[in-house]
């Protein structure tokens, strides 16, 4: 069997990426060990959200924002898309300062942001525990229901039918031009791009990436309990510790009316079981920002791993000169969801030779060192 193009991996970027490469004519397969939208986009909270962290990583957070509010019209009810905005809450006068100069970054590059005082902070969110010292309203962010979003773009995207699904499809090796199944059938491809996350590691030797672990709770329906994405200031921070266990403040109003309760992040640990104290500290957090929290019905608790690159910055494009036709997409950390649309275009744009929207050299797999592993 010979295709244009043979992705590994069907979720979010994986998806993306297909849907991407099928609208510009070529022919796709798109394997899974499982289905489709599973590991880290099943568990992610699907918060679409522009990130200023570095200059890369506001390009391309920004550029798969505006495609994700491009594509926003076509998507159906049950992948869930709403524009709820996010709300940055700053807790004192030192995060209001830091929210006031988040606003002034997004607006020299046209992006809408609303700084909020204490008064403007609780009509916007009433739920909110008094003191706080006011908040930054980006009101362009949104959610979705990725796992569904994913599906939509392999089954009805324009060009779906290009694209060839095989799922319980479990690929052991990756060349130039073909990747080996565990049951010895081989599939070739004029590309093959690696997308599945941390099982990239299993397929190209000495990938840098790491696993984060995170952990989410959702609640009973509350409709209205919250109208905003809802992060604290100190979220960036949390975000980037390198090291440890730490927790943030990070609640979602689900379209159901649920409560999508985060967040959390562990190096130290593989067990992807819940860790009760770590929940314990995560939800005593959100009640700090919450205080009415502890008395809403949480129905479920999981947790997901984050495939991490160095530097914050995903793989994307031509994994080396060891292994020419093998093409990454991985490493996009909690950003995932968000940056899927806008990985799909920088690679889709690299494999057929053209232009694209962002520069794509921050996010080149070549500023690392590695080679294809063959098994």
């Amino acid at each position: 069997m010979t295709t244009d193009v043979v992705i590994v991996g069907a979720g979010i970027v994986g998806a993306a990426c297909a849907a991407e490469l099928a609208a510009r004519g070529l022919h796709v397969t798109v394997l899974d060990t499982q289905g489709i939208g599973g590991g880290a986009t099943a568990a992610g909270m699907g918060h679409i959200v522009v990130m200023n962290d570095s200059p890369a990583e506001f390009a391309l957070s920004r550029y798969s924002r505006d495609l994700w509010l491009e594509l926003a019209p076509q998507l159906r009810a049950c992948d869930a898309f709403a524009c709820c905005g996010t709300l940055w809450v700053a807790a004192d006068a030192e995060e209001l300062d830091a929210a006031r100069a988040m606003q002034a970054g997004f607006a020299a590059q046209n992006v809408t942001a609303d700084l909020l005082d204490e008064r403007a902070l609780y009509e916007a969110e009433p739920s909110i525990a008094p003191g706080m010292a006011g908040g930054l309203l980006i009101s362009h962010d949104s959610i979705v229901y990725a796992p569904s979003a994913a599906q939509w773009l392999l089954t009805q995207s324009p060009g779906a039918a290009r694209i060839d699904v095989k799922l319980h499809a479990h690929v052991v090796a990756v060349d130039a031009h073909q990747v080996t199944l565990s049951n010895g059938e081989r599939i070739g491809g004029a590309h093959v791009v690696v997308a599945n996350g941390l099982h990239a590691g299993e397929l190209v030797r000495g990938l840098p990436l790491q696993p984060k672990k995170g952990h989410l709770l959702i609640t009973d329906r509350y409709p209205g309990f919250i109208r905003h994405q809802l992060l604290e200031l100190g979220y960036i921070k949390s975000a980037h510790h390198a090291t440890g266990t730490s927790v943030a403040f990070n609640a979602q109003p689900r379209p159901t009316g649920q409560l999508l309760i985060g967040s959390s992040r562990q190096f130290d640990t593989t067990d992807p079981a819940v860790d009760m104290p770590v929940l314990a500290q995560m939800l005593q957090r959100a009640a700090r920002y919450l205080p009415e929290l502890p008395t809403l019905n949480g129905i479920r608790a999981w947790t997901g791993r984050r495939a991490a690159a160095p530097e914050g910055l995903p793989l994307i494009g031509p994994a080396g000169d060891t292994a020419p036709g093998v093409w990454l997409a991985v490493g996009h950390e909690g950003l995932g969801v968000t940056t899927s649309l806008g990985t799909a275009k920088l690679l889709a744009a690299q494999i057929t030779q053209t232009a694209a929207a962002i520069a794509a050299e921050p996010f080149l797999p070549a500023r690392f060192e590695f080679g294809a592993c063959h098994v």
